[in-house]
């Protein structure tokens, strides 16, 4: 082919070469076009999805728990801002993070765990998306967990209960568990009220999780409640402080005190022995947090002893100026034997309360119906629940039967064959403080007294409350209870405990009481279970707790002691016994 003809083709070959591209260039175009319009008008929804699923979440605004004060707004429960330290294991394997292992030896010593259980739990399952590593580490364990800049490591914020009071509450308040719900106290009692309920928003996110665009609010959430509690926290501390030295100076397996208002039914102190540290989940013991004072009974001994005597004076079986002959000193009853510690012979009512006269006691129970003294028992709040609506509490037990022997009759009226917890014994003096009224015991701060019932004639309560001023003064059987300018209304209780087949040679130590007794203020029951050594009736090693805690708490409350006048006017009325 000649020169000339070859440079004619080539002309051609460019001009054909051209429209080759040329096109290649509009069937891409129009493809693409044609892509972008099925996307955008025949399916542009399964693209939104697709989008949605990858950037759409829904994140939720945690709410810490309410606080739980005294009732001066004191801290007793506060949520504190803690995280968790959690791993994706996916990202971790794909991103190689385990290439430089210092690091993970960094985070395992920071958490205390060994590095190859940490690197195993990690390893066990590649294509989980998530698991915990730590719970509950401090912000600033936090932060430095987060300077390792460990790939597929990450934190969450959580919060953690924590109780200034420490164990002097632990009891009453109780404990959450690690995802903070209440379990134990009031914290499950109060569960619901405490937590609040976390707002959900619909967000999109960008792909390294940064909140990009706030859509939508899919749930608005409620504020948790605070919960105001009727305790004293400076009464509760001197409560726990005097109980917890009386329980180890005596070397007694446990005790329990229980502080009322003798106006308003509120407990001001609630306290145990052994306790426990809430903040220390460590070596958590179950007997150590349980409430003792509302859950474990105790045969009340001769603390019953002056419901007896109003029973004897609103049936009309006896006057309050009558007396009651306990000569020799025993008496046998269907072949068995009620004995006083000596022969006190003719015994003025009230002496038989500071004596603690069996005897005398028995003879009043004896002369009148087991119908009376039972009713009188019910009706102060034996055998039934106090009102305080806390998991756990024990209303105690008045044995039914149809038959009862004059010996049974007579054990009732010195506090044997019926149980009571430290918190009805203490409601039961309160109620006798308060003119005979029983009042629902609260453990809440309360806005408007509650109108109660009268369930004691008041000047029947009166009269008892006279009587019972001797027990702590010279002669009484707690002299130790005795405290100057406020006088008491109390009584001794010691009671042998049952096992099986009778009773052992264990013994619970009680005094209860109310203060002082010309202004009604304070009703206090002290139990001290098991004390060891020669040391263990109730006038010995319960009565001082009593003296202490009540003496101290009256100042606190700025309760004016009885001037000399009004103490003469309370020997005269009967206060004293002859």
């Amino acid at each position: 082919m000649s020169r000339q003809a070859k440079r004619k083709q080539k002309p051609q070959l460019i001009q054909w070469r051209l429209r080759v591209v040329v096109g290649a260039v509009l069937l891409l175009f129009f493809c693409l076009m044609a892509r972008a319009a099925y996307i955008q008008v025949i399916e542009p929804d399964m693209l939104r999805q697709q989008s949605d699923m990858r950037s759409l979440r829904t994140t939720s605004r945690e709410v810490q728990r309410g606080l739980i004060t005294d009732r001066n707004g004191e801290m007793l429960a506060v949520s504190v801002p803690v995280r968790a330290v959690i791993a994706d294991p996916k990202e971790v394997i794909e991103k190689n993070g385990f290439a430089d292992m210092r690091r993970w030896q960094a985070l395992a010593d920071i958490l205390h765990q060994p590095v190859d259980q940490l690197v195993a739990r990690v390893k066990e399952n590649p294509n989980r998306r998530f698991i915990y590593l730590a719970r509950q580490v401090t912000p600033a364990v936090g932060d430095y967990i987060k300077n390792l800049k460990i790939k597929g490591i990450g934190q969450r914020a959580e919060s953690r209960r924590y109780y200034p009071a420490g164990e002097i509450t632990a009891q009453v308040i109780g404990i959450t568990n690690i995802d903070d719900v209440g379990i134990e106290g009031l914290e499950r009692n109060y569960n619901d009220w405490l937590t609040g309920t976390p707002s959900k928003e619909k967000v999109r996110k960008s792909r390294d999780g940064h909140v990009v665009e706030r859509l939508d609010t899919v749930q608005e959430g409620e504020r948790p409640n605070d919960l105001v509690l009727s305790i004293d926290q400076r009464i509760q501390q001197l409560a726990y402080r005097e109980l917890k030295r009386a329980t180890e100076m005596n070397q007694a397996t446990a005790g329990s005190a229980v502080v009322i208002d003798v106006h308003t039914g509120e407990v001001l102190a609630m306290v145990n022995t052994p306790s426990y540290n809430p903040n220390s989940r460590e070596s958590l013991q179950p007997f150590r947090m349980r409430n003792k004072a509302l859950t474990d009974t105790f045969e009340p001994g001769s603390t019953i002893k002056p419901f007896v005597m109003a029973a004897a004076l609103e049936a009309g079986v006896v006057n309050d100026s009558d007396l009651v002959n306990t000569s020799p000193g025993w008496m046998r009853i269907g072949g068995r034997q009620v004995r006083d510690s000596r022969n006190y012979g003719e015994m003025s009512l009230a002496k038989i309360l500071v004596k603690s006269s069996n005897v005398g006691i028995s003879k009043l129970a004896l002369a009148m119906p087991v119908e009376q003294l039972l009713g009188t028992y019910y009706s102060m709040g034996l055998g039934n629940y106090s009102g305080i609506n806390l998991t756990g509490e024990n209303a105690g037990l008045i044995r039914e039967q149809h038959r009862w022997s004059d010996f049974e009759r007579a054990t009732l009226s010195f506090g044997y064959g019926l149980t009571a917890t430290p918190l009805q014994l203490a409601r039961m003096y309160a109620t006798l403080g308060a003119g005979g009224v029983l009042r629902p015991v609260s453990i809440l701060k309360l806005k408007k007294v509650p109108e109660g019932e009268q369930v004691l004639d008041p000047q029947v309560a009166r009269d008892v409350m006279n009587m019972l001023v001797g027990v702590t003064e010279s002669g009484g059987t707690a002299t130790q209870a005795h405290i100057e300018g406020y006088p008491v209304a109390g009584k001794t209780g010691t009671s042998r405990k049952a096992v099986a087949g009778g009773y052992g040679d264990d013994y619970v130590a009680l005094f209860a009481g109310v203060a002082p007794v010309h202004n009604p203020r304070l009703a206090i029951a002290v139990v001290i279970d098991e004390p060891k050594g020669d040391r263990y009736y109730g006038g010995d090693v319960a009565a001082p707790v009593f003296a202490s805690v009540m003496a101290g708490s009256l100042q606190m409350l700025n309760v004016e002691p009885i001037s000399q006048q009004q103490k003469l006017q309370l020997v005269a009325a009967g206060g004293k016994a002859e």
